[in-house]
């Protein structure tokens, strides 16, 4: 899929395959799509070449028929993940691209960041935007930033139309405070990790999801291979982010089955991505800022966690397995929801599952609130 992404971003019609410095085959776009989903491949394929936003919009409206068409077919969550975050990713590049050709080229070099789930690569049907504009230190807020505003603008104003709804936090590269040069950025995050108060503590969780878009991926690079290593050595700062990774627990009642919520908006259905994803998300996170890992997928950072000996070999594919189930089970509700016309959201009636579901379910969410009592404890289930 990766390379599937270079090839039309680059406009590439062969990518050789190399191992240990020799080439030992030849990957082609034709091959790809064969071997892929030809709805996800083809979609981005076809963003790459469309002119305005409203034909890139045409072509992200059918996200909930690919969501429908992947769930059935039984696709991976983490595949699925990637293949929706590709449209997402395809979608932005575009709209930045034209955008420059109407402005120009920029003024100085710039690297347009996502974070939250389009950071991750796991995004599903439901999706705002999340995304910044890290800028070269050659950056003159004079001469330079009517342009990196209204660039900003036009991107996010057309990824809005297009579906990706503003962020409610304005986490977006439209306010000033997250469009600025590399230097300002190291000292947020500088500010971030030395003075860690509930805060600091959100908007770090936030942005150590940054992943490169488009432009200059060095940027981000700067910025990861400074911050990862203050992060790391700050066990106050690491201590706050763990207390703070807590607070989303699974919704498990007192003598361990499913709880659902009794009174408010969502009565008697449970919040899969707050309960069941957002807490295995935190935990990878936290493990990989202690590997000092620039990985920002959730599945990646527990395999680098493993291997870097912070979570055990049992621990870790405890985690995977649950985090696995649980977005699978997000996906057939999302899927669902798809096929009957009805919006799309994280919120499912357990009663709606069948036993055996509701069992499997309980089963990873106690194995979420396990991790989370040992990760609470300092000892990252290294038995």
């Amino acid at each position: 899929f990766d390379a599937f992404i270079i090839m039309t971003e680059r406009r590439f019609g062969h990518l050789p395959v190399v191992d240990d410095g020799a080439i030992r085959g030849i990957l082609t776009r034709t091959n790809i799509i064969r071997r892929r989903s030809v709805s996800a491949v083809t979609m981005i394929a076809k963003i790459a070449k469309r002119k305005t936003q409203e034909e890139i919009r045409g072509i992200v409206e059918q996200i909930p028929q690919l969501l429908d068409q992947l769930a059935s077919g039984g696709a991976e969550p983490q595949i699925v993940g990637r293949l929706i975050t590709g449209i997402a990713d395809a979608a932005s590049r575009r709209l930045l691209r034209l955008a420059e050709d109407e402005l120009g080229p920029p003024p100085v070099p710039y690297v347009w960041a996502a974070c939250g789930s389009q950071g991750r690569m796991e995004q599903t049907g439901v999706s705002d935007q999340d995304n910044c504009l890290i800028l070269d230190d050659g950056f003159d807020a004079a001469r330079h930033g009517a342009y990196f505003e209204t660039l900003a603008r036009r991107v996010s104003d057309g990824l809005d139309a297009c579906g990706y709804f503003y962020c409610p936090g304005e986490m977006m590269a439209t306010t000033p405070k997250w469009r600025q040069p590399l230097a300002v950025w190291k000292g947020y995050f500088s500010g971030w990790i030395d003075r860690p108060d509930p805060m600091a503590q959100m908007l770090s969780s936030v942005m150590f999801d940054l992943r490169a878009i488009h432009g200059e991926q060095g940027l981000l690079d700067a910025l990861k291979d400074e911050t990862l290593a203050r992060a790391r050595s700050n066990s106050i700062f690491m201590a706050h982010l763990t207390a703070n990774s807590l607070k989303h627990v699974p919704p498990l009642g007192l003598f361990g089955g499913i709880s659902a919520p009794r009174t408010g908006e969502h009565k008697g259905r449970i919040d899969l991505k707050h309960s069941g994803v957002v807490p295995i998300v935190d935990l990878g996170r936290i493990y990989a800022l202690r590997a000092a890992s620039p990985a920002v997928n959730t599945h990646e950072r527990l395999e680098i966690a493993r291997d870097a000996g912070i979570i055990s070999k049992s621990g870790a594919a405890d985690l995977i397995d649950a985090f696995d189930l649980i977005c699978d089970v997000r996906l057939q509700h999302q899927a669902r929801q798809s096929r009957h016309g009805t919006k799309i959201d994280n919120f499912l009636r357990p009663d709606d599952m069948s036993e055996l579901e509701r069992n499997h379910l309980r089963d990873a969410f106690v194995v979420v609130k396990t991790m989370q009592g040992a990760a609470g404890q300092g000892q990252h289930m290294m038995g």
